[in-house]
């Protein structure tokens, strides 16, 4: 069973992603990017290099000052060295990033899209049971720390430990072993405090980054559900739950500045303390003669120097812990199992016909619920075949078992004889088009929105067929016409002409197989019949499945199966259905009441005499 995913990582940060991450850090057969890899770690001991040599030149300066008036003119040489030290210092730096960058950010970029790109092949499951805010914030964040663990890992733990050991090497050669072993003991003090108080500290780190994911989730879900919250005037019931979670992340906040505080204080007592030691065994020293003034200078500018990259240590080791958590969510993320994949030896889908045929096929989504028990049709080449029934008796299950958004627990599925199981799921989903009952549209214009069912398309291709699905003429009224925004999910277009537009995406695919999920199910009675006849010219000759709820839509159809409770209880054609007296015929006859009311009551707008009537009726055919 796969892992579950969650937000953040769980315990322990784990160095897990750290092995993940340098295949991406050194790619094969990318030697470029690995030769500014070797430049920059050049770039990065040169510069240490100068760095170590700062304090040591400081030191010869004062002391040169403390002789006579001789000595001036080796001073200004020195501190012409000093200043060459100091620009080498950070010019090395600075290359060191300029060489490093394009490595690090190749590296976020192929771990972003690879990431981005697997989440695509998930299935339908995974992202039913996902919160979208919070996925996509599990990327973001995951990206971000790649970025973070490159800055700090690479570029201010590796050089502070070549500077400790460099500096502890000069104590040793410049002063003695005690001056050595207390560096070191401030360093490791310090070190270890940070690293105790810092992992304190994560966990409300971990707590400020669900507050802040959950307050994300929520905003998003009620911005997306904009005119829901309105419809049932629930703005401050949204604005508590925002709130709820702003508090969650404001509390934790208020603790993480705390414990900061304290972190500081501890280091900075730290620091003081391994100063006034050096300090005091640099005076004694230079009291006995042993070291020169210059000598006590340099040694207390090595650990002023040493503590400016120490002082980041508990920002630097806190980014890197939560950088390594929110990687580790994200790797997890690319490394989830996809529930459908395809198989070792999967070929491309050839379709000839496009015959479908289903053959005992049982599906659950879930162990204690099957849904369809033991169906078997088929759709024979170039014909249509309804798929009727109540809610719930498993219509639209037959849809995603065709585009394999699920795999079914028994049975068979094929197109052409070739099983939907032994092809790829790109060629499947290729050879089928589908207008789905429920229409969502990109954030972008309505041209865009149509040529998204052939990519590519060219701009008189994308007109033809929206004026196939009669949705042309209302775009050419819009102010900008096809540039013209449809919205956050299409918000800004009717059920109807987002569905038009779904239709028009569909028909510029110009798929071998059809598949209509309820395709007209948010259109009026004339628009209906309109998009019917331009369905009807766009399925012939092609292999066409229609599921739906009025019945009118499907008279038509060379077969109509009836599903209920997952099972196929009546198939015929239309007339004998309706003969039979079966399920069928009761669906067509009570779907015929309320049309027939519905007629009545547009009379009422031009005769009100008939109301009173109507009004009895429309009870009924309301319930029906």
């Amino acid at each position: 069973m796969a892992r579950p995913l969650t937000e953040e990582g769980d315990g322990a940060p784990s160095f897990r992603p750290l092995t993940m991450l340098l295949p991406y850090l050194w790619p094969k057969g990318r030697w470029d990017l690995k030769t500014r890899v070797f430049a920059s770690v050049l770039c990065l001991v040169a510069a240490k290099i100068a760095t170590v040599f700062v304090p040591f030149l400081f030191g010869r300066i004062v002391d040169s000052l403390n002789g006579p008036l001789k000595a001036a003119a080796v001073a200004l040489a020195l501190i012409a060295a000093y200043t060459l030290a100091r620009i080498m210092m950070q010019t090395f730096a600075q290359l060191r990033d300029g060489v490093f960058a394009r490595v690090a950010y190749h590296a976020l970029r192929e771990v972003g899209v690879a990431t981005f790109a697997h989440v695509h092949t998930l299935s339908l499951r995974f992202h039913l049971e996902r919160k979208t805010g919070g996925l996509s914030r599990v990327i973001e964040r995951g990206t971000k720390g790649i970025d973070t663990l490159l800055s700090f890992a690479i570029f201010s733990i590796f050089p502070t430990i070549l500077e400790l050991a460099f500096v502890t090497a000069v104590m040793l050669w410049k002063f003695n072993a005690w001056f050595a072993l207390t560096t070191l003991a401030m360093v490791v003090a310090y070190i270890w405090f940070t690293f105790v108080i810092t992992r304190w500290r994560i966990q409300f780190r971990r707590i400020m980054n669900e507050s802040d994911t959950d307050a994300s989730t929520k905003a998003v879900d009620s911005l997306l559900n904009y005119e829901t919250v309105k419809y049932f005037n629930n703005e401050k019931h949204e604005t508590r739950r925002f709130d709820v979670s702003m508090k969650k992340y404001a509390d934790a906040s208020i603790q993480t500045q705390i414990s900061l505080s304290v972190l500081n204080t501890g280091q900075a007592v730290i620091v003081a303390l391994g100063l006034a030691a050096i300090m005091a065994l640099a005076a004694v020293d230079v009291a006995h003669g042993r070291l020169s003034v210059g000598d006590l200078v340099m040694a207390n500018s090595y650990l002023i120097q040493l503590y400016v990259p120490l002082n980041l240590l508990g920002t630097v080791y806190r980014e890197i812990v939560q950088a390594l958590v929110d990687m580790d969510a994200m790797f997890r993320l690319l490394h989830q199992p996809q529930e459908v994949k395809d198989r070792a030896d999967a070929k491309p889908l050839e379709v000839s016909g496009g015959e479908i045929r289903f053959a005992d096929v049982v599906f659950a989504y879930e162990e204690a619920r099957t849904v369809l028990k033991g169906v078997s049709f088929s759709v024979p080449a170039g014909k249509t075949i309804a798929v009727v029934g109540p809610s719930g008796a498993g219509k639209s299950t037959i849809s995603r078992i065709l585009y394999r958004f699920y795999d079914i627990k028994s049975g068979s599925v094929t197109i052409d004889g070739q099983d939907i199981r032994d092809v790829t799921q790109a060629s499947l989903r290729a050879a089928i088009g589908i207008v789905p009952q429920d229409t969502v549209l990109f954030n972008d214009t309505v041209l865009y929105n149509i040529a998204y069912g052939r990519i590519g398309a060219n701009e008189a291709e994308i007109k033809e067929a929206a004026h196939h699905a009669r949705i042309d003429k209302f775009i050419r009224e819009l102010p900008l016409g096809y540039e013209s925004m449809v919205g956050e999910r299409g918000l800004k277009l009717s059920g109807g002409e987002k569905q038009r537009v779904a239709i028009a995406r569909t028909i510029l695919k110009n798929p071998p197989i059809l598949l209509l999920d309820e395709a007209t199910s948010a259109l009026d009675t004339h628009t209906e019949r309109e998009i019917q006849s331009a369905l009807q010219e766009v399925s012939k000759n092609r292999t066409t499945l229609v599921i739906a709820h009025r019945l009118s839509t499907v008279v038509d159809a060379d077969e109509i199966l009836v599903l209920d409770h997952g099972e196929i209880v009546e198939r015929g054609r239309h007339g004998d259905l309706v003969a039979r007296g079966g399920a069928y015929a009761a669906m067509w006859n009570k779907q015929k009441k309320a049309a027939a009311v519905r007629e009545q009551l547009k009379e009422v707008e031009n005769d009100p005499a008939v109301a009173p009537d109507v009004a009895r009726e429309a009870p009924v055919a309301a319930a029906d």
